[in-house]
Order: structure tokens, then C-alpha cells, then sequence
């Protein structure tokens, strides 16, 4: 996988329109360990997996290949963001407790990533990575995104996006798998909302690159009368696919 940064000419809507991780996921990673002296969020966009975790760690690393991410972030006392890729050596040895990464497994170089995982994990520490797919809503909706996901914007999606559809089973995995509970994202939006969520999807960007018009004026009629009233707040969730490992010392 490539270094590609596919999210830089979207970082205003990332920072807007993106789901938030629920809390309790964060409880649960900042309890798989003894220490909580720091955590790397690698790969973080705008830093929302890791300012949660700062209510957990004393201290966050978190890094993005996407300097424009990053100068979009959210700031926090015990957050420190980095421009570096994944595979850059920006950590000490035997350093970190927990190591994330939030909804981009798949964009990394992964055989660098873990072997920059392997030198920073300190005894006892943990790399977990989670993702989601599609967002569940109402069936008339989901029909609409549905669409737009495999039609509209389907021949734009970047390879590495089968990753993620495969909930990461398929990804190569270095480590001691440990079994996880289920956890769910869940947000109360608006149509306005939504929109804007569907227009910071890679493929969405793609398109409008390749084709010098918005894909999503293809679907937003039929999105409009599917959801009704576009003021009305609809709850939308997004069930989370997490896999944790540990180093076998």
C-alpha cells in the first residue's frame, strides 16, 4: 500500500463530518495495558481518536502523513501533532503503552508501519485498529447511500478500500489477536450533515477530480425525498470492526 494521502483537499469537511468513536471503546483500550504514559494515534486525520485518548494517557503522539490534516487538528494539552508517515522513526524504543489507528489501516505501508509498531511497543502494550463501512440509517436512505457508494462513486474508490469493506479480517496481522467486544458509532444528523460526510469519502474526491463535477448532485434529489424533512436530526450508525494485538515477548 501507498503513501497516498487522498484527504488533504478535504480536511475542512474531515474536520466537520466525520463520526465521532464512542467513548467507551477508549476506556476499554486505555484498560488493555498497566501504564498510561503514552499512546500513538498514528495516521490520526483530524485528530479525533486522539484527543479521546488523552482523557486516558498522559501524553498522545499523534502523527499524519497530511500536513494539511494536521494543521486542521484538534488541539489539546496533552495531544502533540506530527507531519510523518507511518513508517517514520519520530518515537523512542519501547516507548509507547498503546498504539491506534482509527479508520486508516488501510492506507498505510503496512510492512513499515509494523515494523515501526514492533520498536515503540514497551512490554505489555497493545496496537489496536479499528474501521467502518457503511452507515445504517432507514431502509429507503441506505438505499440512496447504498447507490451512491457502488455506482455513483464505486469505479473511484482506491483498491486499498477492499480492505476495509472486509472489516480488516484480511489484513496481515503480525500479533497476538485478542478477541474484542463489539462497539458501535452512533450520530444524531441532519441531511445537511450527512451530505457532508458523503463528500469527504475519497472516491467523492476522485470523481470530482476526474470529472470536474459533484457526484452527489446525482443522488440528491432521491436523497432529499428519502430522508424528508431536511432539518429533522435521523440517528445513523456505524458498527466498528476493531482488532487488538500484543507483541509476544
Amino acid at each position: 500500500m501507498s503513501r497516498s494521502d487522498h484527504f488533504s483537499a478535504v480536511a475542512d469537511g474531515y474536520a466537520r463530518y466525520r463520526p465521532g468513536y464512542p467513548p467507551a471503546l477508549f476506556g476499554y483500550l486505555a484498560d488493555l495495558g498497566s501504564r498510561r504514559r503514552l499512546a500513538w494515534d498514528c495516521a490520526t486525520g483530524n485528530g479525533q481518536a486522539a484527543v479521546e485518548l488523552a482523557e486516558h494517557f498522559d501524553q498522545v503522539v499523534a502523527t499524519d502523513l497530511s500536513a494539511s490534516q494536521i494543521a486542521k487538528a484538534i488541539a489539546h494539552p496533552r495531544v502533540e501533532y506530527r507531519a510523518v508517515a507511518a513508517d517514520e522513526r519520530s518515537l523512542e524504543d519501547s516507548s509507547v503503552d498503546l498504539v491506534t489507528v482509527a479508520q486508516a489501516l488501510h492506507w498505510l505501508e503496512l510492512e513499515g508501519f509494523y515494523r515501526e509498531v514492533q520498536r515503540v511497543l514497551a512490554p505489555g502494550g497493545a496496537l489496536a485498529c479499528w474501521c467502518y463501512n457503511m452507515l445504517q440509517v432507514e431502509p429507503r436512505i441506505n438505499a440512496v447511500v447504498n447507490r451512491y457508494y457502488s455506482q455513483v462513486v464505486g469505479p473511484y474508490w482506491p483498491p486499498e478500500r477492499r480492505l476495509l469493506e472486509a472489516g480488516y479480517r484480511t489484513v496481515p496481522f503480525p500479533f497476538d489477536e485478542e478477541d474484542v467486544p463489539d462497539f458501535e458509532m452512533s450520530e444524531n444528523w441532519t441531511l445537511e450533515q450527512l451530505v457532508g460526510y458523503l463528500g469527504t469519502w475519497s472516491a467523492t474526491t476522485r470523481y470530482r477530480t476526474a470529472e470536474g463535477t459533484d457526484p452527489l448532485d446525482r443522488i440528491r434529489g432521491d436523497l432529499e425525498i428519502a430522508w424528508g424533512d431536511p432539518d429533522a436530526a435521523r440517528t445513523i450508525r456505524w458498527p466498528l470492526h476493531v482488532r487488538i494485538g500484543r507483541l509476544d515477548f
